[in-house]
């Protein structure tokens, strides 16, 4: 069925539009380029309605739309694919209420910035100068995103290793090498006074190839000191079972000489 692809889905929805409207959070940001931005709930299966932005526009409610109402100031309105779209910006926050929870309105971010869409600092510009319903939340979520985030799942771990565990912010994909330069590979989050990493293993670590590199990672950053806490989607539902695994692998932590050393943001060695 044609309805099951998402620019598809979001083509045949923004034909409601009929003047000012325009498509807006998640499926604004899917044409945008942000492919996380698939149109599917946490569970991965449930579809989303099609975010519009009514402007002045008058269209019934159908169970495949959600609408927002706020003002919606033309200059805010960009055409992708023919299509009419909010700027990144407004499409961003616009997902980010929509969600209305601030970890998950963090992990908008994360993705938003991941996808080379705008930045943190530009998005809290483009908040601050917002009022209204929301607006609490999605500063709020702006304090707890993080530039180096590269999927969900990472940004639900890293979050749950700050506000669950209770640990300071990591590194976030760091490339670590060892004292003699040879590099070992890029955690997804490491925190570089304990030595832990932490590694969130998706549906893309499943191959065999993949897998194998994970492995031969592993045994890497642990001949180098590191001691390493691995988490599957699954977890995410349980923070509490992550915050023991962390605080075991604290426990652990430090017995074996530190032979690491965390290399700068673009990869190479500090």
């Amino acid at each position: 069925m044609t309805d099951q692809v998402v620019e598809q889905r979001i083509l045949e929805q923004s034909m409601r539009i009929t003047a000012t409207g325009a498509v807006t959070g998640w499926a604004a940001l899917r044409l945008h380029g942000g492919n996380f931005f698939d149109g599917l709930a946490r569970d991965g299966t449930t579809r989303l309605p099609v975010p519009l932005a009514a402007g002045t526009d008058r269209f019934a409610g159908h169970p495949d739309i959600v609408r927002t109402r706020d003002n919606l100031d033309q200059g805010e309105v960009v055409l992708r694919y023919g299509i009419r779209c909010t700027i990144v910006a407004r499409a961003v926050y616009d997902e980010m209420r929509r969600i209305g929870e601030v970890r998950e309105a963090a992990v908008v971010m994360d993705m938003a910035v991941a996808a080379g869409l705008i930045s943190i600092p530009a998005m809290r510009t483009y908040a601050r100068s917002r009022a209204g319903s929301g607006n609490r939340l999605v500063l709020a979520a702006l304090e707890l995103a993080d530039a180096g985030s590269r999927s969900p799942g990472e940004s639900r771990f890293r979050l749950i290793w700050e506000l669950d565990a209770g640990w300071p912010r990591p590194l976030t994909n760091r490339s670590v090498f060892d004292l003699e330069g040879r590099f070992l590979g890029i955690p997804d989050l490491l925190d570089p006074d304990l030595g832990i990493v932490g590694e969130y293993d998706g549906a893309d670590h499943r191959g065999i190839a993949r897998h194998r590199r994970d492995v031969r990672r592993e045994d890497l950053f642990r001949r180098a000191g590191l001691e390493y806490v691995e988490v599957v989607g699954s977890d995410l539902h349980d923070p509490s079972l992550i915050v023991d695994r962390m605080e075991a692998a604290k426990a652990r932590a430090g017995r074996m000489p530190r032979l690491w050393v965390v290399g700068q943001r673009d990869g190479r060695r500090a």
